[in-house]
């Protein structure tokens, strides 16, 4: 790559990081509707120095609240030492050791001022954790490893401070997640491949895919009397709704877009790539035979991504499987159940996905690599 090649390429790059920039900044300038009061309210960081009254048993149990002082770390109380509350729960509070740090929930109303320890601050542990994953991605992948880890966060980031404020300020959550994926799509494929024939056709694919997933569970819906207002907890949503712009009713079929985008993704490249390769060290190959090596490529890749895709969404229920299963549940019961209808068409709808785009990205890359009737391989970039 020349100079003028890589210049173009940067001065590309900031512009795109200035639009999506200006972008997010925009989407998350909104005035949120106020679902609970809060005032008055602050989660702080502190740090316990003291155990006023334990709630410790002979047994080694736990049963109660501990009464504990505890040093404020940030905030408008920071620096002060103030007494607090530890409730023995399974979601909230903590087993509470001197110089543990917790999280704590200040409440103040006229001259009163109480404190809760809220949970125990993770927050360092979560970020090595983060940190580690994206470490070992790219101390594995190499070159390639660092800008997947990149093209995650961006992917992330594209959720957290797009297809969120979209959807809060009232766009179709379909749309929303739609325009997320041929975004993320387009960027991670970029990262990974530049705009190579393979990664243009895997975009291509990916897109299509991902469209066959959401169609699939629309249809799949219709055809099952199931709409995206038989999720759990649909009544806390049925409230979020009528408080803000929100469509509540599509954001099943928007979570099946999401959910489905990295399988379908793996996919694409994979059968992408190998069509690519065959045809660089075949060029004589015609364009029926590259479609069939994609086909024959493809086929063992659609059981295991089948499977990754049905354990995935198996695996997030796999508690109400567990109260199905000991309650002995009628299986006529069973079947009919909202949440076990969601799941299967969830999981049959990625899994479609998946299967279609192998054919989908073979047909389209082989065309790609011959097209005007010529054998010979398009030009990849190298890597530096």
């Amino acid at each position: 790559m020349t100079r003028a090649q890589k210049g173009k390429k940067i001065c590309l790059l900031l512009i795109f990081i200035g639009l999506m920039a200006v972008m997010c900044f925009f989407l998350n300038r909104v005035d949120k509707s106020e679902l609970q009061d809060t005032e008055g309210r602050t989660f702080e960081k502190a740090r316990v120095v003291e155990i006023t009254d334990d709630n410790l048993s002979a047994d080694g149990s736990r049963a109660g609240v501990q009464q504990v002082k505890v040093k404020i770390r940030t905030g408008e109380h920071k620096g002060e030492i103030l007494d607090a509350t530890s409730s023995s729960s399974y979601l909230y509070g903590a087993d509470c050791t001197v110089g543990l740090r917790v999280i704590v929930i200040i409440s103040e109303s006229e001259n009163l001022t109480t404190v809760s320890v809220y949970n125990y601050d993770r927050g360092i542990q979560l970020y090595v954790i983060i940190g580690i994953f994206l470490v070992t991605l790219g101390l594995i992948g190499g070159k390639k490893g660092w800008k997947s880890a990149i093209g995650l966060v961006f992917t992330f980031c594209c959720i957290i401070f797009v297809f969120l404020p979209l959807v809060y300020r009232g766009v179709s959550p379909i749309f929303a997640a739609a325009f997320v994926v041929a975004l993320t799509t387009v960027v991670v494929m970029y990262l990974i491949d530049g705009f190579t024939v393979k990664s243009r056709c895997s975009m291509a694919g990916t897109i299509l895919g991902v469209g066959i997933s959401a169609f699939s569970a629309w249809l799949f819906g219709n055809f099952s009397h199931i709409t995206g207002m038989n999720v759990d907890d649909v009544e806390n949503l049925i409230y979020i709704g009528e408080m803000t712009n929100i469509r509540i009713g599509e954001l099943m079929f928007a979570g099946i877009l999401i959910s489905a985008l990295g399988a379908v993704m793996d996919v694409a490249m994979s059968v992408a790539s190998s069509i690519n390769e065959i045809h660089d060290k075949s060029p004589h190959l015609s364009r029926r035979e590259l479609w069939q090596s994609g086909i024959n490529v493809g086929k063992d890749m659609m059981g295991t991504m089948s499977n990754t895709l049905i354990l995935a969404f198996a695996g997030g229920s796999i508690n109400t499987f567990i109260y199905i299963y000991s309650y002995n549940y009628n299986y006529y019961q069973v079947l009919n159940m909202y949440s076990i209808g969601i799941e299967i068409i969830q999981g049959v709808s990625g899994t479609l996905g998946v299967i279609l785009t192998v054919p989908l990205v073979s047909w389209i890359t082989s065309r790609a690599l011959t097209a005007g009737g010529t054998q010979t391989a398009l030009p990849e970039r190298k890597e530096g």
